[in-house]
């Protein structure tokens, strides 16, 4: 059993789209995929893409990204909150997972995160930019702070998972010196929006060997303090240096 991951699929692009429905439906039959977040914000679409990738794998495993909370495609008036909990509801009737999954020695576990600034104070550039702040809906009194830790609240069951092997994996980025030191100083204004070092601090009680990320879109593989951290982002279409564009194989039982 093979374990692949990608993150940031973004099938709202047509080929971004064509190449998740092109997945072999032969290849992968006793593999695991992690997919860590941002598939759409189109729930309907969202629905699609589990049915298609159930097909092709053992199982998949999937965190919601940013792009898939955005409340602006709602029609019923749900805030992201409620995007969050129908998104719950329509992976466990479509048979995807996202809760740890265990496999003998091996243990798989997502961890839920937003970010909160504990990479940078945020420029006002970026309350310009940045889409999340037009396209995602909170219930009253929540900010970004209170957001994070309300995501980061709900890993706290699974910390205490005792296993050979855990590989974790979130959509936010855990920690910032994971990016490479060759991103221009003007993309840098986006780094206090990658995440959380709340969710560090849960990958270092939970014994990750292997932590898995999205968000970004830099594609990279390295150890930091004895643990790897792998982001492979599919990307949006024109992000063809940064990115992969394909699976990556992550471990092998």
């Amino acid at each position: 059993m093979r374990v692949f991951a990608v993150s940031d699929v973004h099938i709202d692009f047509a080929e971004n789209r064509k190449w998740l429905f092109g997945l072999s439906k032969n290849d992968y039959k006793n593999d695991v995929l992690i997919l860590a977040g941002d598939i759409t914000s189109n729930i309907s679409a969202i629905i699609k893409a589990f049915v298609a990738l159930k097909i092709c794998f053992k199982e998949v495993l999937f965190i919601p990204g940013n792009h898939d909370l955005w409340a602006n495609h709602s029609n019923n008036n749900r805030n992201s909150i409620d995007n969050f909990r129908l998104l719950l509801k329509i992976a466990g009737n479509c048979g995807i997972k996202m809760e740890p999954v265990h496999f003998n020695t091996l243990s798989i576990v997502p961890l839920f995160g937003w970010y909160d600034y504990s990479f940078g104070k945020p420029s006002e550039k970026i309350f310009d930019i940045w889409m999340d702040y037009t396209s995602c809906e909170w219930p009253e009194g929540f900010d970004e702070i209170s957001i994070a830790r309300y995501f980061v609240s709900m890993n706290e069951p699974f910390l205490d998972i005792k296993n050979d092997n855990i590989i974790s994996f979130s959509h936010f980025v855990p920690r910032i010196d994971v990016m490479p030191s060759f991103i221009p100083k003007h993309k840098r204004i986006l780094y206090p929006v990658l995440g959380t070092s709340l969710l560090e601090e849960q990958i270092r009680r939970l014994g990750s060997k292997i932590h898995i990320y999205g968000h970004s879109h830099v594609n990279t593989r390295g150890y930091l303090d004895n643990i790897e951290y792998i982001n492979n982002a599919y990307g949006y279409p024109s992000e063809t240096i940064i990115t992969s564009k394909k699976l990556l194989e992550i471990y092998d039982i």
